[in-house]
């Protein structure tokens, strides 16, 4: 895979870059966030790891460039700030958040398991229930026809919960699927995020498709 690395610390940098071009990864590295986010608008990465703390821009901003570029380009923040509310922050717009100090192999695994989600999403083609159509290869959303501007932890679970129509999805499920948090951060964030979710593909609709399951979940389902 071809890698993109945006971190200021010299000895980090080397020590990641080493350890990813040994295990068959092409890594380039930017030491400051202005520079860094004009590389990854130009060039097609496979994966990007940012520090949050650079020069110029910070990882947060360089993250919602690429988001607002509508790049569905997988990214890692490899970072100092491990607090729930910041790993939280960084989720809800990257797709992973590993925290300094870390191991390597930890690193590595998270890095491979993140390069082979665009393929598997871009094999996935068009999901739909009832008419909420959603493109996994454009990221497209539609309802009726009419364009629906989602965010992209907004796209990531709505994603999820057409994959899983018709079934009941727990809180935990989309904790571990859409977050990546394998425990309870105890914040708002999926109550949150599905009512902003609701709030573009139901309200302005005569349909609701998201149905609150009490106590147990969430369904997407197009069933009366």
């Amino acid at each position: 895979m071809r890698i993109l690395l945006i971190e200021d610390d010299a000895k980090t940098a080397h020590y990641v870059r080493t350890g990813l071009s040994e295990a068959g990864h092409v890594v380039d590295v930017i030491a400051d966030g202005r520079e860094g986010v004009t590389q990854a608008m130009g060039q097609d990465y496979d994966v990007l790891i940012l520090d949050r703390m650079l020069p110029y821009l910070d990882g947060l901003s360089i993250a919602k460039t690429v988001r607002a570029a509508r790049s569905g380009t997988p990214i890692l923040f490899l970072t100092a700030l491990g607090s729930i509310n910041e790993r939280v922050e960084g989720l809800d717009i990257g797709d992973d958040y590993l925290v300094k100090p870390f191991a390597f192999s930890e690193l590595l695994a998270r890095v491979n398991a993140l390069g082979r989600r665009p393929a598997l999403k871009d094999q996935s083609g068009i999901l739909q229930v009832g008419d909420l159509v959603l493109d996994t290869t454009t990221r497209l959303v539609t309802r009726g026809g009419t364009r629906i501007e989602l965010q992209q932890k907004e796209f990531t679970l709505l994603e999820f919960l057409m994959l899983n129509k018709g079934r009941v999805v727990t809180r935990t499920m989309l904790l571990e699927r859409v977050w990546d948090l394998h425990f309870d951060p105890r914040t708002s964030v999926v109550e949150t995020h599905i009512s902003r979710l609701r709030g573009k593909i139901d309200r302005p609709f005569d349909k609701a498709l998201l149905q609150t399951v009490r106590g147990t979940g969430y369904m997407l389902t197009d069933a009366s």
